[in-house]
């Protein structure tokens, strides 16, 4: 099953891909918000935002108090939806600034952000897709590895204008989710393109695979379709996606 109907997707036809580089969490977090109020006054078109951190671990509203670091390592709290996660060098992060088209549909949203980044794990040859009840991109157990998180989403919507976004591991320092349970999920790992492939791939590498794909799925050329990773058992508990009514 495929959803290429772009009614459903931003209310604009246009958007302006920003490349920022390296930025502090909380500068890259201010221009979110003007670009924000400014899509909300029709003052800016729809923007994506791509770019990197400095190491930095950010909580969104759902995080529980033994997801967060237990030495002390600071934390920035945010009004995304979701639990804690890290950002750092070799992560690619994007931010669309978007204004959504009605009516509104938060997780068709979401699920287009999935499908862009199941979309580059595609051109990379890795088979990445889903688990049911659990936002992000995923690969699937294999032998002694657990099902792992490549990407993760966590957005926050507000009078239809969406912030924050996505993160892409390319050849991150995955050392910086040993601090925190990432997610608020226990029972999984994570991973990142370099550690699947088994080279180095650099965010220079992947970030026209990203940006082409992201602006693809929000204009709807690439179609939303069914993609879950096999799984052995059922669906283990640990929601990441919240969507906060009053956020809308």
């Amino acid at each position: 099953m495929s959803r290429a109907d772009s009614s459903c997707r931003t209310s604009s036809a246009a958007v302006d891909v920003k490349y920022l580089g390296v930025i502090d969490y909380l500068d890259a977090w201010e221009l979110q918000r003007e670009l924000a109020n400014g899509r909300l006054e029709e003052q800016n078109p729809d923007t994506l935002l791509l770019l990197e951190h400095p190491s930095v671990y950010t909580a969104g509203k759902r995080t529980s108090t033994e997801d967060r670091p237990t030495d002390g390592t600071p934390v920035i709290d945010v009004d995304r939806g979701g639990k804690i996660t890290w950002h750092g060098p070799g992560q690619i992060v994007g931010y669309p600034i978007v204004g959504l088209a009605d009516p509104i549909d938060v997780v068709d949203y979401v699920r287009r952000l999935e499908q862009a980044l199941i979309h580059v794990c595609d051109e990379f040859g890795l088979d990445a897709g889903r688990v049911d009840g659990r936002s992000g991109v995923w690969l699937p157990a294999d032998g002694a590895r657990p099902e792992r998180k490549i990407a993760a989403i966590g957005i926050r919507v507000q009078r239809g204008v969406t912030m924050h976004g996505l993160e892409l591991n390319c050849n991150a320092d995955l050392g910086g989710f040993d601090r925190i349970v990432p997610c608020g999920i226990s029972d999984a790992g994570t991973t990142s393109l370099s550690a699947e492939l088994g080279r180095n791939v650099t965010v220079d590498e992947a970030y026209p695979m990203v940006e082409q794909a992201v602006l693809d799925a929000l204009d709807g050329r690439l179609a939303v379709t069914e993609r879950d990773i096999p799984r052995d058992q059922p669906t283990a508990a640990g929601v990441t996606l919240s969507l906060d009514p009053s956020l809308r």
